[in-house]
């Protein structure tokens, strides 16, 4: 019997050391990503699946083994559980299979070699289409046809995209969403055949990752996290300081568009992004889904 007790508390010693180490990486990992975290004080159920979610990494170099394609399917499975807005289920999974379609997709969007080397594509597709087609097949009229149907889908298609990137995650898959398909959004919906009101949101590369991947930084929870109401209390400082941060550990490699700005020499994740979004971009796709059949109303 003392034996016993002994072994008990000795199994509650370990359980305790164990959840103080996950508290601990889950917290390390926090820091890490967003320069604080939470205060925690004891590990939550499922610590080990938080960090390995908070840990996540987007991946954009593969080994050259293929993905068997009943786990794609899985994966699409798992990712078509997620949650829809009021059960209309606006999402739709294309898994690019064949050599010359990929071919043919990845023309035109030349400047992904990554999307071209990722062992498998999946372009993922919002639908507004099905039930616009239950009102058909009633006789009734679509009275809601205005900007929310359109948003509704995107975001259902966008919820879609993320559990199957963490899905992916799970199994051991690498991943990197491909927002580029928008660029030439006509010509990837009529390579895919997608009819009036389903139109691509994102593709996503797929395959068994070659290196352990970087982790990105992102703003402070001070930025992104709210209470009660939004607050922008000291946000252009908060911002510097996560450029500085971001900048130590992960630093950009090159300076977009010197030829227009100049070469700065303190170069962040804002002045990044200020340079980025400085050149048109996708202005068209308002067109494309007017064609498409939507109204912005």
């Amino acid at each position: 019997m003392i034996r016993g007790h002994g072994g008990a508390d000795a199994g509650c010693r370990g359980a305790a050391l164990m959840e103080v180490v996950l508290l601990d990486r889950l917290l390390e990992i926090l820091r890490a990503r967003f320069g604080s975290a939470p205060a925690l004080q004891a590990a939550p159920e499922g610590a080990e699946v938080l960090a390995a979610m908070a840990d996540r990494r987007v991946m954009r170099r593969y080994t050259d083994n293929p993905v068997d394609p009943a786990l794609l399917e899985t994966l699409c499975a798992v990712a078509l559980a997620a949650p829809s807005k009021s059960d209309l289920q606006q999402a739709d999974i294309i898994i690019i299979s064949g050599q010359a379609q990929r071919e043919k997709l990845h023309a035109l969007i030349p400047d992904n070699p990554w999307a071209r080397e990722a062992p498998a594509f999946l372009v993922f597709c919002a639908n507004n289409r099905r039930h616009r087609l239950a009102f058909e097949w009633r006789q009734q009229p679509f009275v809601n046809d205005h900007l929310d149907p359109l948003f509704n889908a995107s975001v259902d298609a966008g919820i879609v995209l993320a559990t199957f990137i963490a899905a992916a995650d799970r199994v051991g898959l690498g991943a990197c969403p491909v927002s580029a398909i928008r660029n030439r959004a006509a010509e990837v919906s009529e390579l895919l055949g997608l009819p009036d009101h389903v139109f691509p949101v994102a593709g996503l590369g797929v395959g068994w990752p070659s290196f352990a991947g970087v982790m990105s930084p992102r703003l402070g929870l001070d930025v992104t996290v709210h209470h009660d109401r939004y607050d922008e209390s000291g946000l252009r400082d908060k911002i510097a300081d996560y450029d500085r941060r971001r900048a130590a550990v992960q630093p950009y490699a090159t300076q977009r568009y010197t030829e227009r700005f100049g070469q700065a020499e303190a170069y962040g994740w804002s002045e990044d992004k200020v340079r980025q979004y400085s050149v048109p971009e996708r202005a068209d796709f308002g067109a494309f889904i007017r064609r498409k059949g939507f109204k912005a109303d």
